[in-house]
């Protein structure tokens, strides 16, 4: 397990830290590595057991159950966290990138896509930008992924929505800013998981990505969690509205 001690962010000391889809694979890293700064962390999913077993692990941490593609139910929760807590940073991190061929996608698979990988980002932004806009400064971060530059085939919905993510986080970083609200997006290649590895490892697989790469390493969600500290620090101050890879060079190719 990563120790995340080599950088202290003295901003996250205290701060209150909300990021979805937080059970599991990057997400539960993002929870480890703002737990280990200090953060007050909330995380939402919709795994009830795998966010209890996570709370065990770290009982400084808040675990609430929650279908972020049900809009009323997000807003709820985040509503609670802010009553306990000021939100100084949300990770907009739930997704899923479930494969689907382009032949066989309705319009009920279509919207879920939209709504699993793109809604949610926006409407939890939404809600806790309130609060945010209130004490005059807060940071927002999406997430993004290279599937979506690289034109990766089957996935069309998940690759719409993570490009659709591009523009949203421009947007609102230009309506938030005068508000002190930071709106940025993490962009990551491909990050090894237990998911990842159960789904589609192979040796194959894991060599192409090391070849297409410019390092020449295989990346964990411990490089995701790490520029993620970074965005929601003020040591990002002066950051907003941009995409930040963390592809080991992957879309260079």
């Amino acid at each position: 397990m990563t120790a995340y001690d080599s950088v202290r962010y003295g901003s996250l000391d205290g701060a209150g830290v909300v990021i979805t889809g937080g059970a599991s694979g990057i997400g539960a890293e993002m929870v480890r590595a703002f737990a280990a700064q200090g953060a007050r962390v909330a995380f939402l999913d919709i795994d009830h057991d795998a966010g209890m077993a996570l709370m065990a692990e770290l009982p400084e941490t808040r675990f609430l159950a929650c279908d972020v593609t049900d809009i009323a139910a997000l807003r709820h929760n985040l509503e609670r966290v802010e009553a306990k807590c000021p939100i100084t940073a949300l990770i907009n991190n739930a997704a899923s990138d479930q494969r689907h061929a382009m032949d066989t996608l309705e319009p009920e698979g279509w919207h879920h896509a939209l709504a699993v990988n793109l809604d949610h980002q926006f409407f939890a932004s939404q809600e806790v930008a309130r609060g945010m806009a209130q004490r005059g400064r807060g940071s927002i971060v999406m997430m993004g992924s290279v599937s979506w530059m690289r034109g990766r085939p089957g996935m069309v919905g998940y690759t719409t929505a993570k490009a659709a993510i591009n523009g949203l986080t421009r947007t609102m970083a230009r309506e938030l800013g005068p508000s002190g609200i930071r709106v940025n997006c993490i962009v990551p290649g491909a990050i090894r998981t237990p998911k990842q590895d159960r789904l589609w490892h192979s040796p194959e697989a894991n060599q192409r990505f090391i070849d297409d790469q410019a390092l020449k390493f295989r990346l964990d969600a411990s490089h995701v969690a790490r520029m993620a500290l970074f965005l929601a620090s003020d040591e990002s101050a002066g950051c907003t509205g941009a995409n930040f890879l963390v592809d080991a060079g992957l879309t260079q190719n």
